[in-house]
């Protein structure tokens, strides 16, 4: 893969080190030995389609067959893989083997449709793609088919779970995962990688109209982990041991959160709980058997837990006693609601970019707990700063500027990285804030077009460009709408041209699907406005639109 990383200044290189929060070891070093502490921990998966149960030394074992067949093959470290897979058991196998490889892993949302997936493919250069056949109403080798039609020029080999049975994709050469499995080739020793090399690009949706690709290095994703770990130790919550499976996890290994409970096991020595299909009721059945402590993750899964008919406060509140919610607004009426329920909700704020910038700890005043974002971890610096990039008065909101250990080292496309990190290492969130006297951080406006869906980014150009196709639109803002399940839902306003017609719903998403767009990124309302507001200079003014998105009348 051809990038030039944006590494910090050298003095913030040598305090990282000073400080513990940075060493000079690798990820793939640091998994082997993980997997071999660990190997014990069961691993169970959930699903109706591939179920598992097993332990994390069963995953690392298939991890090493798919290194061995990919080493047979000529590929080494530094070659870019990519995986689009549900919260599978071949996920983990996959990423610990490749880990081990030395490869740069490139983890795809599994709800990405062609459109997503092909620009994926395409920039990052994936050399070879692990994916299902299919999963519910996702035909993954059909999206692989239709893109390959654009031309996918770097993909060479295909490796598919085989759910339910499907012709090979066409083009690639292509295997089974049980072939990779039964394959004989020898295990190949530990890569010996630089820790300031690239671990794995993380995509995800923004004000760009196709997914942004986040590259992290062995190094920034150690002290990732590092900081969780940290955050954990001090804020007095139970080691991993007193939660037979460990963490339960809902979250897509293709994101963030889930990637990171794939980790977990190796940094622990954690079992882990994954489900393929979100189902609060099964959730709550599982807790109750197996009894589970509850993980962290977006607002919309505690909603979904405690508006359940099968909750129990008094089963299932002492099991949730401590919740972690991030990735999505969090009202503070549900941490209050969670509360009155026996259970401490601690919020946090980061990105794919900065993943742990703040966090407030259960042993805060509840009021920080719900009114703020937290104090700042352990190596991060913070800057708030107006339009003209100056340092706003104490107690004034500005725009975030964040930098710190686990701060990615650019994008992909070297002009997103150009705009948005600075020579001093200052990465400019988009995000607007304050802090108070106390050190405490609110995040309290977006300067991000970006709707933020139970946890999932959708870009707002995304959606635009393809209503924009239809005939009769003059112009089209996609803007976020409250939705008390999911935190925020995706509303399109529609100016129609002269002639135009109306149409529905159903119709837009009929449009949006033969694009290739994922389910959940379309619009939940529609409305048709004669103009749209704008600023003098002629700029749609969203801000106007998210007030009036906030009438729930459908058209």
């Amino acid at each position: 893969m051809e990038f030039t990383p944006r590494m910090p200044p050298d003095d913030l290189r040598r305090r990282y080190r000073a400080e513990g929060l940075w060493s000079d070891e690798s990820f793939t070093a640091l998994s082997v030995v993980g997997l071999a502490a660990s190997g014990d921990s069961r691993v169970h998966v959930l699903s109706d389609v591939r179920p598992y149960e097993g332990t994390v030394g069963d995953l690392g074992a298939q991890g090493e067959r798919l290194a061995a067949a990919l080493t047979a093959r000529g590929y080494s470290a530094g070659d870019v893989v990519a995986f689009q897979l549900p919260n599978w058991a071949e996920a983990p196998a996959s990423f610990y083997g490749l880990l081990r490889l030395g490869a740069v892993v490139v983890p795809i949302v599994h709800i990405y449709g062609h459109k997503e997936v092909g620009h994926i493919l395409r920039q990052a250069r994936a050399r070879v793609l692990i994916t299902a056949d299919r999963f519910g109403r996702e035909d993954f080798l059909a999206n692989l088919d239709h893109e390959s039609r654009g031309g996918l020029p770097d993909l060479e080999l295909v490796i598919v779970v085989e759910a339910h049975g499907a012709a090979p994709p066409t083009g690639p050469e292509s295997l089974t995962w049980d072939e990779v499995l039964a394959g004989e080739a020898p295990v190949p020793p530990v890569a010996e990688v630089d820790p300031d090399s690239p671990l794995l690009i993380g995509y995800t949706s923004g004000t760009t109209s196709t997914p942004k690709g986040v590259v992290h290095t062995h190094r920034t994703m150690l002290a990732e982990l590092r900081q969780m770990a940290l955050h954990r130790s001090r804020d007095g919550m139970p080691p991993p041991s007193e939660a037979p499976l460990g963490s339960m996890n809902g979250s897509p290994v293709g994101h963030m959160g889930g990637m990171l409970a794939m980790f977990a096991p190796l940094m622990s020595g954690s079992g882990v709980h994954f489900l393929d299909r979100w189902d609060a009721g099964l959730v709550l059945a599982t807790m109750r058997r197996e009894r589970l402590t509850s993980g962290s993750g977006a607002t919309f899964f505690l909603n979904s837990l405690i508006d359940h008919d099968d909750f129990d406060a008094a089963v299932h509140g002492p099991l949730m006693a401590q919740v972690g919610l991030g990735g999505s607004p969090i009202p503070p009426e549900i941490v209050r609601r969670a509360a009155a329920l026996g259970i401490s909700v601690s919020r946090s704020y980061g990105s794919t970019e900065h993943p742990s910038i703040s966090m407030t700890f259960h042993s805060d005043p509840e009021v920080a707990r719900v009114t703020t974002d937290g104090r700042l971890m352990p190596g991060i610096e913070l800057r708030l700063v107006d339009n003209d990039g100056r340092d706003v008065s104490p107690g004034e909101p500005g725009e975030i500027l964040s930098r710190g250990p686990e701060l990615f080292v650019g994008y992909v496309d070297p002009a997103l990285t150009a705009a948005s990190l600075d020579a001093d290492g200052w990465f400019a969130t988009g995000d607007v804030g304050n802090l108070d006297e106390n050190g405490f951080l609110t995040i309290t406006d977006r300067k991000k077009d970006t709707i933020i869906r139970g946890g999932e980014n959708i870009s707002a150009a995304e959606i635009e460009e393809i209503v924009l196709q239809a005939p009769g639109v003059f112009e089209v803002a996609a803007v976020a709408a409250p939705d008390s399940r999911y935190g925020e839902h995706v509303c399109v306003f529609v100016q129609l041209g002269e002639g135009g017609r109306r149409f529905g719903l159903e119709e837009l998403r009929e449009r949006l699907h033969a694009a290739g767009l994922a389910r959940q990124k379309w619009p939940e309302e529609l409305r048709f406005v004669d103009d749209l507001p704008r600023t003098a200079s002629g700029k749609v003014q969203k801000n106007v639109l998210r007030k009036h998105a906030m009438n729930r009348r459908k058209t």
